[in-house]
């Protein structure tokens, strides 16, 4: 049956829900630059998912409505879930989603998937998580789930962005880790984050493949570099990334996973529009 919503705080025309598809509402929006925001919706009780994995969004603002591969930032145990975007002037949906208020309505597609998930690796010593923009979102989710640490000695979660501004959402996950109820103790003396910037002046500048390569990383962090035996890698950032970061894990022995064949490393390849 199609359920006729209200019209959104941007005031765009309101289609009938498509069947199959969940409703949810915009409960929290936040901008942190005119590139990036986030924002929260309620949850279906039937919504499953493992932290890390993305799920398709889209707008009841069509009679088709556009959907996009979305990760979920928020942990799989939340009673909300959590989006980070960016906004693409003419993005079929971001274009239009950048504008929501709290109220509105977000269409949410009941399945998950994501190849960022603990079960694509095998196991190991010291969990890597290797975001630039964006791509830091399904990392938030899984930073925040206890299975994280329990599978892990050590977590390190890289976030590079152009300016510093673009940082902001990944030092607030940083201090919200070191403080939670749930993983805080443990986190505070086995999480890592290491932020850089590539164009703006920071404590830390450059691209995060420029300081694999380098060595650079592993010397601000005091580790060994990538190890087969110790260090399982989870990649999300622009396509550019993410082919650079793949060929640089494969030149240190490491090898790519998959939900059906775990294995060294991981890269996600769902891209926001």
């Amino acid at each position: 049956m199609n359920i006729q919503v209200k019209t959104t705080g941007n005031e765009q025309p309101q289609f009938p829900i498509p069947a199959g598809v969940h409703a949810e509402t915009i409960l929290s929006v936040k901008h942190y630059t005119d590139r990036l925001f986030s924002f929260r919706t309620t949850r279906p009780q039937s919504f499953r998912f493992r932290s890390g994995e993305f799920a398709m969004i889209g707008l009841p603002n069509a009679e088709k409505p556009v959907y996009r591969a979305y990760s979920i930032a928020s942990p799989s145990w939340d009673e909300e879930l959590e989006f980070f975007s960016i906004k693409v002037e003419n993005g079929p949906l971001t274009q239009h989603l950048q504008l929501i208020q709290p109220g509105d309505t977000l269409l949410l597609r009941p399945k998950s998937t994501g190849t960022l998930v603990l079960d694509a690796l095998t196991p190991g010593r010291r969990l890597w998580m290797l975001s630039t923009g964006t791509g830091i979102a399904p990392f938030a989710s899984l930073a925040r789930d206890p299975e994280t640490y329990e599978k892990f000695e050590d977590v390190v979660l890289t976030h590079t962005c152009r300016d510093v501004g673009e940082l902001a959402y990944g030092q607030e996950l940083a201090d919200a880790i070191a403080n939670d109820p749930l993983i805080g103790e443990f986190a505070r003396e086995h999480f890592t984050h290491y932020a850089t910037t590539t164009r703006e002046p920071h404590e830390r500048m450059g691209r995060i493949t420029s300081k694999i390569a380098d060595g650079s990383l592993f010397t601000d962090l005091g580790t060994e570099p990538f190890d087969p035996a110790v260090d399982r890698i989870m990649i999300c950032g622009s396509i550019e990334m993410t082919k650079e970061l793949k060929a640089l894990a494969e030149s240190f022995g490491l090898t790519e996973g998959a939900n059906n064949a775990p294995a060294e490393f991981v890269i996600e390849r769902a891209f926001v529009g």
